[in-house]
């Protein structure tokens, strides 16, 4: 079993600071003999307790909480206190904390993060202070950092620009880089570039944490951003910056600027698109229709809609589709309606997906230009509807009717977040497609009742995808993150599906099993980055014990 390293006598931390360090303290775990030699003796109780004891007492604080803000907060406190404790009791109830920890309820302490917050952890990396950025990320915790999540809090979930309560996500997205992918707590970094915030009930908040101030835009925000980078490469050069939570004219624009020139990659346009694909893997399985014969409808045109449609046309070329034919199934749809070649709104990437305006020409006319999504639905044959709008409900009943009308197994993925911006919840969805439905969300649903059967309802979580491309990259240290690699990850995921051996399971595995799963996920994505040249050449059965010996597992030493 892997355990964190202890240091040399020498540096030991003694006393109250030990207790103190989240990384190092063993709580009531500390042997009689160990809090002799590190001066701890009458600090503690006197009983000396086991991992699992305390963990036992742990959960049952945090079943007293009433509410998901209050066991965010338990939580988070208890992360703050002992790390080990903490993974343990996630490991220990994943499928009922990871909810807690990041999506749906972490959008909730985002919203209140000025409110709830408690004790530091990351970095603030504000714009007053860009000439001391260097000196900043100079003031981590751990000085050895794998992975680092960024954000500017302008896009999070499903709620917004949330300013510095942004950091929240990274918070959530690098305890899943531990809990799952098994990246060591210390080796980790949250960080929030204070940019600013457009959100008016933060900036009226005088408990607001942030700079007060509306959010940069054009070169002074492109520079800002350039200097943290630039400091990042300077002192952390092998480490993985993933991209978080940037509003959508921003994320592609960072990552094709920035992806060659670090280690790095985004989590909403790939991580989202390499987990939809994994379970539109295992949908397809389901029923019986290649990849390369599916007409996609996409309800949102943003970062994540086009990353998604991006990954499912290079994944219907892998299975040979013209590239042409296969980005001419893709049926794209935002606030002004279908993309398509007569507008003049869209940008570079929407471009690349707009449908040629003579295939539709009959429905443009009669929409007076603009072609909706129940105007697709009606004119195309389409057999996966994704929804990445935040559009609540946006899948009506009379639209899924008519899908279902024309699929017999429709592949149907409402993958908004928080809960609350679902484009529909699984129920609805069965009701209307009389239970033949295959369905993934973007939160957490309960399974459903179809006839005499319970069907599990899959949470399309990009958790499936980063910790194990995390843990890939800890292991054979790659030079940089690529499509490929993401796509690797997509067809590895799509291989554990449930649904391969039972065609009522879920489209993705159990969270219990997640560990095992980026396991299997990350040797994957190290093939691909040896077969991509990123990585110095090793056997399979080195990586396998790369990726093994990599994977922290919470115990104490």
């Amino acid at each position: 079993m892997l355990t964190v390293p202890e240091p040399k006598a020498s540096s030991y931390r003694r006393g109250h600071a030990l207790l103190d360090n989240p990384f190092r303290t063993k709580g009531t775990a500390f042997t009689e003999e160990e809090r002799s030699e590190l001066g701890l003796t009458g600090l503690l109780p006197p009983q000396v307790e086991t991992l699992e004891e305390q963990t036992a007492r742990a959960y049952e604080a945090f079943e007293t909480r009433a509410t998901p803000l209050d066991k965010h907060i338990y939580l988070r406190a208890l992360q703050d206190t002992n790390e080990v404790l903490f993974y343990r009791l996630l490991v220990d109830h994943v499928e009922e904390m990871m909810p807690i920890v990041y999506t749906p309820h972490v959008a909730a302490a985002c919203e209140q993060f000025s409110h709830i917050y408690r004790r530091p952890r990351g970095l603030f990396i504000s714009y007053p202070l860009r000439d001391r950025i260097p000196e900043m990320l100079a003031n981590r915790y751990g000085k050895d950092i794998d992975v680092i999540v960024v954000t500017d809090g302008g896009r999070i979930l499903g709620i917004g620009d949330q300013g510095v309560g942004g950091l929240g996500i990274p918070i959530g997205k690098l305890s899943l880089y531990t809990l799952i992918g098994g990246i060591r707590p210390d080796r980790t970094l949250p960080i929030v570039l204070d940019v600013g915030t457009n959100n008016a009930d933060r900036l009226r908040d005088p408990l607001y944490l942030g700079w007060r101030h509306e959010r940069l835009t054009g070169k002074e925000y492109f520079d800002f951003v350039d200097q943290f980078i630039q400091a990042v490469k300077k002192q952390l050069p092998n480490t993985c910056v993933q991209w978080e939570d940037f509003p959508n004219s921003i994320a592609y624009t960072l990552l094709s600027k920035y992806r060659d020139q670090v280690l790095s990659f985004n989590d909403d346009i790939q991580g989202t698109a390499s987990v939809t694909l994994g379970a539109i893997l295992g949908a397809i399985a389901v029923t019986g229709r290649p990849l390369r014969d599916q007409h996609v409808v996409i309800l949102g045109a943003g970062s994540a809609g086009i990353g998604v449609a991006d990954y499912l046309c290079r994944a219907m070329v892998e299975d040979g589709l013209p590239e042409r034919e296969a980005r001419e199934r893709f049926y794209i749809v935002n606030r002004g309606g279908l993309l398509h070649a007569g507008r003049t709104d869209l940008s570079t990437e929407q471009r690349a997906f707009a449908q040629p305006a003579e295939r539709l020409a009959s429905l443009l006319h009669s929409a007076a230009g603009i072609v909706g999504l129940e105007e697709v639905i009606k004119a195309v044959p389409a057999t996966v509807l994704i929804g990445l709008s935040t559009l609540a409900n946006a899948f009506t009943e009379p639209l899924i009717r008519e899908m279902a009308r024309k699929t017999p197994r429709p592949i149907i993925f409402p993958l908004s977040n928080p809960t609350s911006k679902s484009e529909a919840t699984p129920e609805a969805l069965m009701k209307w497609t009389d239970g033949r439905a295959l369905i993934a969300t973007g939160s957490p649903f309960a399974p459903v009742n179809v006839g005499t059967q319970t069907v599990p309802i899959a949470q399309c979580n990009n958790v499936y995808i980063f910790p194990a491309v995390g843990l890939a990259l800890a292991a054979c240290k790659a030079r940089r993150v690529s499509d490929g690699m993401l796509l690797a990850a997509a067809r590895a995921l799509g291989e554990k599906s449930p649904a391969l051996r039972d065609r009522n399971a879920s489209l993705l595995p159990s969270l219990r099993d997640l560990r095992a799963v980026a396991r299997h996920i990350a040797l994957a994505v190290a093939i691909q980055a040896q077969n991509e040249g990123l990585v110095a050449p090793m056997s399979r059965e080195e990586l396998t014990r790369k990726i093994a010996a990599t994977q922290w597992v919470p115990a104490y030493s």
